[in-house]
């Protein structure tokens, strides 16, 4: 039973136990939520499996498709004959599984990181903490995993609540305002999308009613399979010619104005402020420096991909003419968002908030790559985003731990901790040098293939602008020297200080958490195409195949 719904189980296990913790003892409530992550991330590093041995290479299996499926589960959930079909669609590629497993590892990491919940200031509510975690957890995995866009949606918004809560309960001074503002942002971004969600059901209905009233379907060609009417299916408005169709034509409006940008630019600002990208962005520093080290961990870790994932999933592949429309508009945003995420992490005295706004620019790589819509833009950004789900809830861990000693943040109270934690400095020196992009670290990989693509985008005679970006990417790489150095230099080197000579060393739980995350920012550095591009460059590829050559079908 576990091996053929194995999506369902390592989704919905951190939500069993969450229902464990509601009534189990108080004193059993952290050792069960610690288990259930660490089942949930051992199960899911079985799928590895699936994906390895070129099982997943499209040239050996599949040639032109869309990217194998894998450990599909499919079932209707509501349904109204021949006018609604809403269905529990489950499956796995090679986008969405580095990403998922990168969730169930960050949350056993953060989960593990809660352990002290005891000395932190709000010493209540220890059942209701993990519960929410736990339950954020099961919205985040099935965000991965979900092939139809309301089953997709709904674990969205699933994400939402929790969030709010252990930002706005067991954050900081001004928890209450960086949780409303959160909550808003994403709020606000959800709406636009679930107005995109209405329209592309509608709108792929009226394309199946103008072809006949009857559609084979586009990636079960052969099947049998015909479709009556409009779908939520992510994969069959990605890959129906048909469907494809009628959304890039220019007849086809929405509120007198083409469909497919304006849809594409719907999408593009729900998941835009997950990323987070300028101007969107301003949640993003209040909520790190709010949030429990555990939280800043999964926001970081989790949270900042889906908007990443959601323009690789819906934006690009349904609407890529959309794509084209906009192509400078979102690249210079992203080239924006590089440059004021690193000037305002040099401005920044808050340990925290520094490493909050080096997301921005970091993120704005992401959105860089994605825009350029070249072979490595779109890898660069995809390891990108796993090099930096990674390094970033380091960054945040490593912040927790001096601050559960110094009790404060202030960057230039520090100084000379290597000599009064030596392990901990050490650690601390690779976690923000693979931030930092030093090659041999993960964070090297990521932009250099944006930057790359970049350049590669600049040979198209409609993106003449490129080749400007790329050289303006690439010099940015200075300011995340400047703020990253200057900071080693603040906190770590110099004389030792008195008032912290007392201060203990990373305790066993502090380097069980930091060590492996350490050990992924080297392997994928040094290793980039077997931790990474291995797994995901087959159905990037192929994507990018179907979005500049036509539609072509899908194995499954």
């Amino acid at each position: 039973m576990i091996s053929s719904h194995i999506l369902s189980w390592i989704v919905f296990l951190p939500a069993i136990g969450g229902l464990i913790c509601l009534v189990a003892p108080k004193k059993q409530i952290k050792t069960i939520a610690v288990l259930a992550s660490l089942a949930t991330m051992l199960l899911s590093l079985t799928l590895f499996s699936t994906f390895l041995g070129g099982a997943d290479d499209p040239t050996e299996v599949f040639g032109q498709s869309y990217g194998k499926l894998h450990h599909v589960e499919r079932a209707t959930w509501i349904e109204l004959p021949g006018e609604l079909k809403i269905e529990y669609f489950l499956g796995i590629d090679g986008l969405g599984f580095p990403l998922f497993v990168l969730t169930t590892v960050v949350s056993f990491l953060a989960c593990l990181a809660s352990w002290n919940f005891e000395t932190w200031k709000v010493n209540k509510g220890i059942r209701a903490y993990f519960i929410l975690f736990l339950l954020l957890e099961t919205g985040m995995l099935g965000v991965f995993v979900s092939l139809d866009f309301f089953l997709f949606y709904i674990f969205w918004e699933v994400m939402l609540l929790p969030m709010y809560f252990l930002i706005g309960v067991w954050g900081g001074a001004r928890k209450e305002y960086a949780a409303i503002k959160f909550f808003l942002f994403t709020l606000g971004g959800s709406v636009l999308m679930l107005v995109a969600l209405v329209a592309m059901y509608f709108y792929s209905g009226a394309a199946i009613d103008q072809a006949g009233g009857s559609v084979a379907s586009g990636y079960l060609s052969g099947s049998g399979t015909a479709l009556t009417h409009g779908t939520f299916d992510l994969i069959e408005l990605a890959t129906n010619p048909t469907i494809q169709s009628y959304f890039s034509a220019v007849s086809t409006t929405f509120l007198g104005i083409k469909f497919a940008p304006i849809m594409f630019i719907f999408l593009f600002v729900g998941f835009a402020i997950k990323l987070p990208c300028v101007p969107v962005h301003t949640w993003l520093p209040d909520a790190h420096v709010e949030a429990p080290t555990p939280i800043s961990m999964i926001l970081a870790g989790v949270l900042l991909k889906m908007g990443g994932y959601g323009f690789l999933r819906l934006c690009y592949p349904i609407f890529p003419s959309g794509g084209q429309y906009w192509a400078f508009t979102l690249a210079m945003i992203g080239l924006v968002s590089i440059l004021y995420g690193g000037f305002c992490a040099l401005a920044q005295s808050d340990f925290k908030k520094l490493v909050a706004y080096s997301s921005v620019s970091h993120m704005g790589y992401v959105l860089l790559g994605i825009a350029v819509m070249t072979t490595a833009g779109f890898q660069g950004a995809m390891f990108q985003m796993i090099a930096h789900g990674i390094s970033s809830p380091m960054c945040f861990f490593l912040v927790g731990v001096i601050y559960d000693r110094a009790h404060h943040r202030e960057i230039n109270r520090f100084g000379g901790l290597w000599l009064t934690m030596p392990k901990y400095g050490t650690l601390a020196t690779i976690g923000f040098f693979a931030s930092l992009g030093l090659p041999g670290l993960c964070g090297f990989i990521g932009e250099v293939w944006v930057v790359l693509g970049t350049f590669q985008a600049g040979s198209n005679p409609e993106m003449p602008w490129a080749y400007a970006m790329a050289v303006i990417a690439a010099a940015a790489v200075i300011l995340t020297a400047g703020y990253i150095l200057w900071l080693i230099r603040r906190v770590y080197l110099g004389t030792e200080r008195e008032e912290y000579k007392g201060f203990s060393d990373t305790s066993s739980r502090e380097m069980f958490i930091l060590v492996p995350l350490a050990v992924l920012c080297i392997a994928m550095g040094i290793f980039p195409m077997q931790t990474v591009f291995n797994f995901t460059n087959g159905t990037l590829d192929l994507m990018l195949t179907m979005m500049n050559n036509g539609i072509v079908s899908v194995a499954m």
